[in-house]
């Protein structure tokens, strides 16, 4: 059967992704019948009542998902839709308690038109008492209006929508994990709502390994741990876990929010410098007819790495090692100190994703998933590619827009061994030979810094005056 899916109407590239990732979290079959970014109604197929109860329960960005009674582009539509669709459900609802609304979105209706349109579907027979405080039953009736209908006057809606409410998605859990609440934060701390949707993309859900290289004061831990998760973090500054080492700390996050049994452990480390075991792709001694799954521990990273853009991107390591060959010994000495910050070299920003990538292959199980936030000039000339590794599918690219750049949410599936193309795995060795990035400035390493900085402008063309460019 068709249901009707209300979606709010904010992060509308993320919402199509979070309840794809939420049915196969579920194992039910999904299927989009009809769906548009500028509405927030979304018409879908699925097996039961329960199975669309169970999609939508922790969605972030679903209001709530409705039995599907009929649909049209005018009331006379909808009411032939509906007597086609439902005769043969209305016996079922002739005594229950019931409640009957009307939702406007973008437009809106006199209490007296509301109450004509309602009663327009008497024939539906409902007898039993109306309840507008907990009915057995609530019908509500959708209408899709024209952006600015009220100041422009448009008479009617131009769709609508009649459903049968059956759930309410978890729209309310961000506030709880809200950060204008929590203990422990930083000017780099991930909202809660799109913390939760990240996670939820990524199949966080309890009995699964999640970990963020990049943790921070721990926000996509905290709402993989929301969902039954075992979370698991590092960083490569030990001072943003540690925090004031008293109340101000991540561990205190989770205490704030009884999650401190799903925190698996936190450790200072650097992703190219990381103390968890990786074996070699394709499996022990790169035999690609092994399972490939030993060693594999992860069944989703998730992380939002630094943009290099406050200061330049760094990794573990000495720029010039003959230069100064006493840091490493020296670092060697002393790093059991508690202020011992160890030396650091500049990092690629594209290398940094190419090794996020290639971390997630070499530590994600079989159809595990990466969710990393990415961000990107809106200018097409600017705009920074979709990073790709052999082993891994991109599911979903999912894009927050700002005024003249986008952070995208980029999702990935780990592939099988036995389904990777070997003809993909060379040119992508290939690929990473010829396409190193040198440089020694941060702006060199970072071409997204680069472009933030000069305003995202394109560089002048170098033509002679009065001749067309070519």
């Amino acid at each position: 059967m068709e249901y009707l899916i209300r979606f709010s109407q904010s992060y509308e590239t993320f919402r199509l992704p979070e309840i794809q990732a939420l049915a196969v979290l579920e194992g039910i079959d999904l299927k989009v019948v009809s769906y548009s970014l500028e509405s927030p109604f979304c018409i879908v197929k699925l097996p039961s009542q329960d199975a669309a109860k169970r999609l939508i329960r922790r969605s972030i960005l679903v209001q709530t998902v409705h039995e599907l009674w009929g649909l049209g582009a005018t009331l006379e539509a909808v009411h032939a839709d509906v007597r086609e669709r439902t005769s043969h459900l209305w016996d079922q609802y002739l005594t229950c308690s019931f409640k009957f609304t009307i939702d406007s979105y973008q437009g809106t209706r006199s209490g007296e038109r509301k109450i004509d349109i309602i009663n327009s579907f008497a024939y539906l027979g409902f007898a039993g008492p109306i309840k507008m405080r907990n009915p057995d039953q609530e019908f509500i009736l959708f209408e899709d209006w024209p952006l600015n209908s009220t100041p422009l006057g448009i008479p009617d809606p131009k769709f609508y929508f009649l459903g049968r409410y059956l759930g309410t998605g978890a729209r309310d859990l961000p506030k709880k994990l809200d950060l204008k609440k929590r203990r422990y934060i930083s000017t780099t701390s991930m909202d809660a709502e799109l913390a939760l949707v990240t996670a939820n993309i990524a199949l966080a859900a309890p009995g699964k390994l999640m970990y963020d290289p990049f943790v921070g004061t721990g926000s996509f831990p905290i709402a993989c741990a929301e969902f039954g998760a075992l979370s698991f973090g590092s960083d490569i500054d030990g001072r943003s876990i540690r925090g004031d080492e008293k109340k101000k700390t991540l561990k205190a996050n989770f205490e704030q929010y009884n999650l401190l049994g799903r925190l698996g452990g936190v450790f200072t480390a650097d992703l190219t410098n990381s103390p968890i075991r990786r074996l070699p792709l394709g499996g022990d001694n790169g035999d690609n007819n092994d399972s490939g799954v030993k060693g594999r521990l992860f069944d989703g990273i998730v992380c939002d790495p630094p943009y290099g853009v406050r200061e330049g991107l760094r990794v573990l390591g000495v720029r010039d090692p003959e230069k100064c060959p006493w840091v490493i010994p020296k670092g060697k000495e002393m790093y059991k100190l508690p202020d011992f910050i160890p030396p650091r070299k500049p990092y690629s920003f594209l290398a940094m994703l190419d090794d996020i990538l290639q971390f997630s292959a070499r530590t994600l199980v079989d159809n595990g998933r990466l969710s990393f936030w990415m961000p990107t000039a809106n200018d097409q000339d600017q705009e920074m590619p979709v990073p790709t590794h052999p082993y891994l599918e991109i599911v979903a690219v999912c894009t927050q827009a700002f005024n003249k750049w986008s952070r995208r949410l980029i999702t990935y599936r780990r592939i099988p061994n036995a389904q990777v193309d070997p003809g993909a795995v060379e040119k992508a060795k290939e690929a990473q030979e010829t396409g190193k990035l040198l440089g020694k400035t941060a702006d060199e390493l970072n071409p997204f810094r680069k472009a933030y900085f000069t305003r995202f402008e394109s560089p002048p063309t170098n033509t002679p005056d009065n001749e067309p460019v070519q």
